[in-house]
């Protein structure tokens, strides 16, 4: 056996090699047969299709033809009362048009009995099912008293025509049985698919000779690397005369190509969001498009940022970038992706990746939050053991470096909300960002900047919370309501909760949350001096936000809600 003729029968660690040629030609085989069959196949009910249209026409005029003589019938009936006589008239003027087999005309009574009939093949016994029956007269009881429809009669289906006869009370039916009407097209269908499958043969054993020839060095290639597998040596590959096409330089293209393409994914990775790289990397492009989605927004922003950058200069990247790290590394975690970074403000969204995420885009985001404000904690740990370090070394520090310590204590507040938003890219083909855009994204920069009033680390909206409860069995969370606020630029008021992991909640905290609760339900009901007691004796912070309120009278209207007059 030659090591052309024997190379399909090879095998290589217990799989056997196929020329590529073989599988070329076999794919194409099967592409040609299935074009060709499905093109015949089209052709064919397109054809149906004008032939049913034609037919449909054709019946419409034999049971026009068929009434008038059904008319006439009944004005010689009138003379001589012979009915049986009058309707074997009309059968034998039906029987005059019908050209097929199993055509048919007969004439039926409102309760199935056939007056009439008429046929090639004669038959006393026709009969409609009840289906069919049942259809006519329910169209005829809303006054439609001729259409197309089909029947079973005595087990084989027809299509036709019917029209109600006032004067004999009858309806008259022309029909076709469909295989016979459809016999011809299937014949000629199995015609030309012969054909197909014959002109297939030939052109595909022209084809292995033609395949064979342009494709001939990837068989030297791969015999000559197999006969190497076999000798478990390396050998020169004997490319004499062999074209200078890509198949000689295949594999080193690849090998470059793939390094280049690797380092520029990594990079890629960097500085798009995850989802946007799956699509990339899905769709081979990315395009300037977006949708409404039902997403969360987190929104964190550092508190005292201006005092920072005044103390700190340019070294405050640094101080960033140390928060940023591990803040996002928590963010992709829980599968949110990054909107913006903006100096001190951070945006994430959750639910863009749902089809590959089994957690709950809002119950993401508030973990999320709470794994950024740990991050910040450990970052003031950090800065508190230095200060430590530096004072043993020192016993004071200076006025600057008191300064700079407090600089580098980073605090954040949290806002989150969510809802239907635009997410998707913008800008140009030439430069173009992924973004979300919408009125939650704007709430939950506004719901971020209440952390500073309220004196709270998390504030999310009703959204969130609902989100949560409705969908995340046992999510030891709790909310808290903070108060229903009008932020600035809104007309309406938006109740805003404190979620809480309850492994945090200590028996005192759990009192001073309740009796906050308690305080702001008189609050809410306007009696504000037996609120403002209340919130006196909570030992909450966001408590003295109520007590200041609480020291004027209700206001007149009063609705419960307190209008923002800043951001």
């Amino acid at each position: 056996m030659s090591k052309d003729k024997g190379l399909i029968f090879n095998r290589v660690g217990g799989t056997r090699v196929i020329p590529v040629s073989l599988k070329i030609i076999i794919i194409f085989v099967l592409f040609i047969l299935v074009s060709n069959f499905a093109s015949n196949y089209i052709n064919m009910m397109y054809g149906r299709a004008y032939q049913m249209r034609l037919m449909k026409e054709l019946l419409a005029k034999d049971l026009k033809d068929v009434y008038s003589f059904a008319n006439t019938q009944y004005e010689i009936y009138q003379f001589d009362r012979d009915r049986k006589g009058s309707y074997d008239n009309i059968a034998r003027k039906s029987l005059f048009d019908l050209k097929n087999k199993k055509a048919l005309v007969i004439g039926f009574k409102n309760d199935g009995e056939v007056l009439v009939s008429a046929s090639n093949t004669p038959n006393n016994a026709y009969k409609l099912d009840k289906e069919t029956l049942d259809k006519i007269n329910g169209s005829f009881s809303r006054g439609i008293q001729e259409d197309f429809i089909t029947a079973d009669i005595n087990g084989e289906e027809y299509f036709g025509v019917y029209k109600y006869n006032d004067k004999w009370d009858m309806f008259l039916y022309r029909a076709e049985e469909f295989n016979e009407f459809q016999q011809e097209s299937r014949a000629i269908f199995l015609r030309v698919s012969i054909i197909i499958l014959f002109m297939t043969i030939l052109c595909t054993i022209t084809g292995v000779f033609v395949l064979n020839y342009i494709l001939r060095f990837i068989k030297i290639i791969t015999g000559s690397i197999m006969q190497m597998i076999k000798n478990q040596q390396l050998e020169l590959i004997n490319l004499k005369n062999a074209p200078n096409d890509d198949i000689s330089y295949l594999g080193m293209a690849f090998n470059s190509l793939s390094g280049t393409i690797d380092t520029l994914l990594s990079i890629f990775r960097k500085f798009a969001n995850k989802d946007v790289v799956i699509k990339a990397y899905r769709d081979k492009e990315i395009y300037l498009e977006g949708s409404k989605k039902d997403l969360t927004i987190l929104f964190s922003d550092i508190k005292g940022f201006t005092f920072i950058t005044e103390t700190l200069g340019t070294d405050i990247i640094k101080l960033i970038n140390m928060h940023y790290d591990q803040s996002i590394r928590e963010i992709v975690n829980y599968d949110g992706v990054i909107g913006s970074i903006i100096g001190d403000a951070l945006l994430a969204v959750y639910g863009t990746m749902d089809d590959m995420s089994d957690i709950n885009k809002s119950y993401a985001a508030v973990m999320s939050a709470y794994k950024l404000q740990d991050v910040a904690e450990s970052l003031r740990g950090q800065m508190e053991k230095k200060r430590s370090a530096l004072l043993k070394k020192k016993n004071k520090l200076t006025e600057e470096e008191e300064r700079v310590y407090h600089a580098v204590l980073l605090e954040i507040g949290v806002g989150i909300d969510g809802g239907e938003v635009f997410y998707g890219n913008i800008g140009s083909y030439v430069r173009m960002t992924n973004t979300v855009i919408g009125d939650n994204v704007n709430s939950a920069s506004r719901l971020e900047g209440l952390t500073r009033v309220y004196k709270v680390p998390v504030i999310c909206s009703e959204y969130v919370k609902n989100d949560i409860e409705a969908n995340v069995p046992n999510h030891n969370l709790s909310f808290y309501e903070l108060d229903q606020v009008q932020v600035k630029g809104k007309t309406e008021g938006k109740r805003i909760y404190l979620p809480i992991k309850n492994e945090d909640v200590t028996p005192k905290l759990k009192k001073n949350l309740l009796l906050f609760s308690s305080a702001l339900l008189e609050y809410y009901d306007g009696n504000w001096k037996k609120a403002g007691a209340l919130f006196k004796k909570c030992e909450l912070p966001l408590a003295q936000v109520f007590v200041e309120r609480t020291k004027t009278s209700c206001p007149k209207n009063w609705k419960g809600v307190w209008a923002m007059t800043s951001k």
